[in-house]
């Protein structure tokens, strides 16, 4: 491992969240070189031991191959940070010394630790002593709570996972997974998915509460967005911006108010 020009790769299925978090270690380490971005765990493996990076960035939840498989792979031969949406999974033994973690949407603050913490083993010229039976811990551990089920002490929320929405004669149950993006007036929303669109009459503010807000985030009043549609985000003026979605024309306005959601961006 080199100390003069420390190098990354960043594993994650969500190419907003992969580019969010390589503009986060832009500006809080300047020096680390991201190789590459991968888009789940076999094509992380294989981005691994092509480019050789000093650290991996690695999501937990990937489809395929998932982050603790394809750790497994680099284990002793990187320094490993997984990134995850949910804290149970920031398990105890990842403070440790063997590796560390990081909760989406990730903080400023947070990732500045975690650069502080792989800086100085970085410079360590032999890792510590138990960090390898440490290391095999914690990927243990994580693996066992990832086959462990939720509990009936803390349900997983109910989020919404149909919506129902006449098209011409007849009553149309739309999969929210497949919604790309609502949009409000005063009476009606506007519902667009992959295979078509409709009008239906609940309001955004009604409909927000009940999404999954890891998928879906408002950036207006009158608009909702999945978070796996968006292709990229530009600045306006007045602290606007405007997002454009994957293989689709429309362009959507994100307000003052919402801008901060895309601010690493």
């Amino acid at each position: 491992m080199t100390l003069s020009a420390p190098t990354a790769l960043i594993a994650d299925d969500e190419p907003l969240l992969r580019d969010s978090l390589a503009r986060g270690l832009a500006q809080a380490w300047p020096d680390l070189q991201v190789l590459g971005q991968a888009r789940n765990g076999r094509e992380a493996v294989a981005l691994f031991e092509r480019l050789q990076p000093d650290i991996v960035f690695l999501d937990v939840h990937m489809p395929g191959l998932n982050g603790v498989e394809a750790a497994r792979v680099m284990a002793r031969r990187a320094h490993l940070v997984f990134v995850t949406a949910y804290e149970q999974y920031a398990v105890q033994a990842f403070e440790q010394g063997a590796l560390d973690y990081l909760v989406k949407p990730v903080e400023s603050a947070r990732l500045a630790d975690t650069v502080g913490r792989l800086q100085e083993r970085l410079r360590g010229s032999a890792p510590a002593p138990g960090v390898d039976a440490a290391l095999e811990a914690a990927i243990a551990q994580l693996t066992e709570r990832l086959r462990t089920p939720v509990t009936a002490a803390a349900p997983a929320p109910a989020y919404l996972q149909w919506l129902r929405a006449s098209v011409g004669a007849s009553l149309k149950l739309i999969p929210v997974e497949h919604i790309i993006f609502m949009r409000s007036d005063e009476k009606y929303t506007l519902v667009v998915w992959n295979e078509g669109e409709a009008l239906i009459r609940t309001p955004i503010r009604e409909l927000i509460e009940q999404l999954d807000p890891q998928v879906f985030v408002q950036v207006h009043r009158s608009v909702v967005v999945s978070l796996r549609a968006i292709s990229h985000v530009t600045r306006g003026p007045n602290e606007t911006a405007d997002l454009h979605l994957r293989g689709r024309a429309e362009v959507l306005p994100v307000s003052r108010s919402y801008l901060h959601l895309f601010r690493q961006m």
